[in-house]
């Protein structure tokens, strides 16, 4: 085996591999002095590779839902015959993609979740801020199912329902488009339900001063006066600081409120510290307005990410917080 500080041979004079892969380049191409351009293309390389990373990292958290859908796809296929005699088929499934899940937070993020004893045992609607991502919601409902085995149902935005491969992973983990005699419903039968006003609108616009975009939404209020229910409100510290999105050029911003598609590009996909909050509920008040329900949830939303969030979030300040135990305020 020939050394990589040996030559080898192209005519009468001894050559390195390198001058000699860039000497039969130059016969192929035809191109004069090659070797020039390999230089600049390398440099390009190396400057243009940490762009082209947190640009890919983010690609991590689809792979990681296709992951999931394969997962499902293979456990069906496996258990059909247990169907008839299983309480609920996709139990052990759940149980899987959950495991997945949380071993991706503590790995990733270091995820912590802190104060689960505010759920209640019985129905309760979760309101949360929504990052750039969904990933800090799949990592609560992961650890929640794995802790206390209490599953969370979800409402999400039209789109989510039109992506390809994803109608198994809706229908399993009890994704709902979010109607509110769908909502009403499903928590009189006594589950959890969650939801983020700001929908996607909140995850691409929304930026590192942690602002709540809600606009005129209330319809989440009204379904937990309807239901009879609690509302929990929900943050994760450094959400946005894992994972952000060019929002902020105006020409994203046009083309989303045109052809309302989440065509915002995304970047990070940083190991960040996330730890998620869950503030104390909101109970049921029979002669509240949905107008002052709104108001009293955006107040206490605020009043978590006030006392969790340091504010503008700072990219490397998250990424240190994970060898640090104190957080900003339990």
């Amino acid at each position: 085996m020939i050394g990589g500080n040996e030559s080898c041979s192209a005519g009468p004079i001894p050559m390195s591999y390198l001058t000699c892969l860039t000497y039969i380049l130059g016969e192929w191409t035809g191109v004069e002095h090659i070797e020039d351009y390999l230089s600049y293309a390398v440099y390009l390389l190396w400057v243009l590779f940490p762009l082209a990373v947190v640009f890919l990292l983010p690609g991590v958290i689809v792979i990681l839902f296709y992951s999931s859908i394969l997962v499902l796809h293979i456990y069906k296929r496996k258990n059909e015959l247990k169907e008839a005699y299983s309480n609920d088929f996709w139990d052990g499934a759940k149980q899987m993609l959950a495991t997945l899940w949380d071993g991706h937070g503590r790995i990733w993020h270091g995820y912590e979740l802190h104060g689960a004893e505010n759920i209640p045992e019985g129905p309760g609607l979760i309101v949360f801020y929504h990052g750039a991502t969904p990933a800090d919601y799949v990592y609560f409902t992961a650890r929640l199912l794995i802790q206390r085995k209490r599953y969370c149902h979800v409402v999400a935005d039209h789109f989510v329902f039109r992506l390809p491969g994803f109608k198994i992973l809706l229908d399993v983990l009890g994704v709902i488009h979010g109607p509110k005699e769908e909502c009403v419903s499903a928590l009189k039968k006594g589950c959890l339900l969650a939801i983020a006003p700001g929908g996607v609108r909140e995850a691409l616009f929304s930026d590192e001063m942690y602002t709540i975009m809600w606009g005129n939404r209330k319809g989440f209020a009204q379904v937990a006066i309807d239901a009879k229910v609690p509302i929990i409100p929900m943050f994760t510290q450094n959400v946005r600081e894992g994972i952000r999105t060019l929002g902020g050029i105006k020409i994203f911003r046009s083309l989303y409120e045109r052809i309302r598609l989440p065509v915002v590009p995304f970047y990070g996909g940083f190991p960040v510290k996330l730890r998620t909050f869950i503030g104390e509920p909101i109970p049921y008040e029979p002669n509240i307005t949905a107008e002052e329900l709104t108001t009293k949830t955006k107040a206490a939303l605020q009043v978590l990410i006030e006392k969790h969030q340091k504010i503008p979030g700072n990219i490397f300040r998250a990424l240190m917080e994970r060898f640090q135990t104190q957080k900003k305020e339990d």
